[in-house]
């Protein structure tokens, strides 16, 4: 149990812990995510003789985990991938926290796992350490399949506990300890007594992992010279970095009434970074089409026993099949896409994204919320992003969504308004080091802003910036827009002007930025003697009382939408200039 002032793992604060997995099952998730990363990094980087990427990702699974359904995501997956350096125990203690699994888990998991293209391995006496062993080399040996080794363990063994199910969610206690002790013939004394050839065997360790160092070290100096590029690239990774001119020639979206989807300017933007991003990888939840994430010719994520060969299985980003390929195929399978993110995103330097509809933003949020509290580098493109999308009808329209991820702490979301924006969106997303970043994208063509008129998109780095101020600089009232509600604010000014009324626009693309600006800033954006505010967003209006204040209002929805055309329900739910016009005109004459 944790105590006062004690470093969580997780969060980089304990030597050798890179994750924390938090709910059940995500922890699996994780663990195929890391064997990704290796897979991926070998791929691209290991030549003949120089096999510097070369690891197993183990990992302990429980009853719990098993049960979770992100867990059949994920072995799905990693089966299909056929990612045969995973290797997970199964503690198969048949034993859940109100009940045995007989109750709660009677299935055959060996033969669930045997059809996800596993191998199973079982393993009936957890203290037979040379059974485990020898599992143990049965699944290194197995290159084509992962592997789950069954190790039937006894909960509380040992213990005089009768109900195997008290050992589960307490601990011993002092009297049951002293008796366990007995029962096994061990020392009562010291309390916490490690036997000196236990001590001395892990010491081992250090002598062995600096042996081993030191050899790797010799490998790669050795590499360097033979690849001096690819040594050099693989540096700037491990240390997090990005290499000189990764920004350069971004696309920049020529000013255009009819303008652009964002998320199909997001995706262009995403395929100018991904040739000078080798550590820029991942994919979407089988929506490549409508989430416009697909890194054109850097090939699929596949194994190369699978389908068609790569070119160069040694490194080639080119097209066909290979682990070096940089577009990840989650199926429908987005919670464990968000795990499996996670464990990209834990192998240092790495900088995975996940793309879906913002509406299955709900299916993530556990991997989500654990990026964020471990301050991981993902990067999630949701699209789709309100009622906009049209036909497909409420089930499919996001209302509360962009509430719900501005309510987890650390994360930071932005929701740009024109294309302009979206390439600015991209670079602050992958400069991120220490925390996720969740873009909100259009569906519909939203006009990309004339930025000879208008303020530069690169203010959107400040989470808020004055798009166009009133002609004296001295409102009467400030119009705030994010993401396709951006451009009815815009309009509105104008309508407002031939009123004789002043407006400020502004564009707010991201609280979370905004809200990291020095106070003089937010209150040159947002001054104190300015109380009309009218914020305009096809979303839940909740928080937005934080900027508006209790003078201002919100154009937002707090109801399910409908099915019909976008356009259409943008009319019906009041996302018009006109009823911009007219709720700030209101304002300023009750003002």
């Amino acid at each position: 149990m944790g105590k006062p002032h004690s470093r969580p793992p997780g969060k980089g604060l304990t030597p050798g812990v890179e994750t924390t997995t938090g709910p059940l099952g995500q922890g699996f998730g994780n663990g195929v995510g890391m064997a990704i990363a290796e897979a991926y990094l070998a791929a691209r980087y290991n030549r003949p003789g120089y096999e510097i990427i070369d690891h197993h990702t183990y990992s302990i699974a429980s009853d719990g985990d098993l049960m979770e359904g992100v867990a059949s995501e994920a072995a799905s997956l990693a089966g299909d991938l056929k990612l045969g350096k995973l290797i997970y125990f199964y503690d198969n203690n048949k034993v859940t926290l109100s009940a045995g699994t007989d109750i709660t888990f009677n299935e055959d998991v060996a033969g669930r796992f045997k059809a996800y293209g596993w191998q199973v391995v079982d393993v009936q006496d957890g203290n037979d350490l040379g059974a485990i062993n020898r599992a143990i080399r049965e699944a290194r040996d197995e290159q084509q399949k992962p592997s789950l080794i069954s190790v039937h363990t006894h909960l509380g063994y040992g213990s005089p506990l009768q109900d195997k199910y008290e050992a589960h969610g307490s601990p011993l206690g002092a009297e049951n300890v002293l008796k366990t002790k007995q029962n096994l013939g061990w020392p009562t004394e010291p309390e916490f007594y490690i036997p000196d050839g236990i001590l001395e065997h892990f010491r081992q360790a250090i002598d062995k992992g600096q042996t081993q160092q030191a050899e790797w070290n010799e490998l790669f100096d050795r590499y360097s010279q033979r690849y001096p590029d690819l040594a050099n690239e693989l540096r700037l990774i491990m240390e997090g970095n990005l290499p000189p001119g990764w920004d350069k020639d971004l696309p920049e979206f020529p000013a255009d009434a009819k303008g652009v989807a964002t998320r199909v300017a997001s995706g262009k933007v995403m395929n100018a970074l991904a040739g000078k991003l080798p550590m820029f990888l991942g994919g979407s939840a089988d929506l490549n089409p409508s989430t416009y994430t697909e890194l054109k010719n850097l090939g699929d994520f596949e194994s190369p026993l699978v389908g068609q060969q790569a070119e160069d299985t040694q490194g080639s980003a080119g097209g066909g099949w290979s682990y070096a390929g940089r577009n990840l195929h989650f199926g429908v399978r987005e919670h464990s896409m968000g795990g499996i993110l996670n464990g990209i995103a834990s192998v240092k330097g790495l900088i995975p994204y996940g793309a879906t509809f913002l509406i299955f933003s709900d299916y993530m949020r556990p991997p989500m919320r654990l990026a964020a509290l471990m301050g991981l580098r993902v990067i999630y493109v949701f699209t789709h992003d309100s009622i906009g999308l049209g036909e497909d009808g409420p089930t499919h329209q996001p209302i509360e969504q962009l509430a719900n991820l501005r309510a987890i702490p650390h994360m930071v979301v932005i929701r740009p308004g024109d294309a302009n924006e979206v390439r600015v969106a991209w670079k602050i997303a992958i400069q991120a080091r220490d925390h996720p970043v969740a873009l909100a994208l259009s569906r519909q063509s939203t006009p990309t802003l004339d930025r000879s008129r208008y303020a530069p998109a690169e203010g959107l780095a400040k989470g808020a910036y004055i798009l166009s101020d009133a002609d004296n600089g001295k409102p009467d009232i400030i119009l705030i827009g994010t993401g396709s509600e951006v451009q009815l604010v815009v309009e509105a000014q104008g309508k407002l002007k031939e009123k004789g009324i002043q407006a400020r626009v502004v564009s707010m693309p991201s609280w979370e930025l905004f809200d990291l600006q020095p106070e003089e800033y937010r209150r040159e954006i947002f001054p104190a003697d300015i109380h009309p505010r009218l914020a305009v967003e096809a979303g839940s209006p909740q928080g937005w009382e934080k900027y508006t204040g209790y003078d201002g209002a919100v154009i937002g929805i707090d109801h399910f939408g409908a099915s019909a055309p976008g356009k259409v329900l943008m009319e019906q739910f009041g996302f018009t200039v006109e009823n911009v016009v007219k709720r700030a005109t209101g304002m300023v004459r009750k003002a």
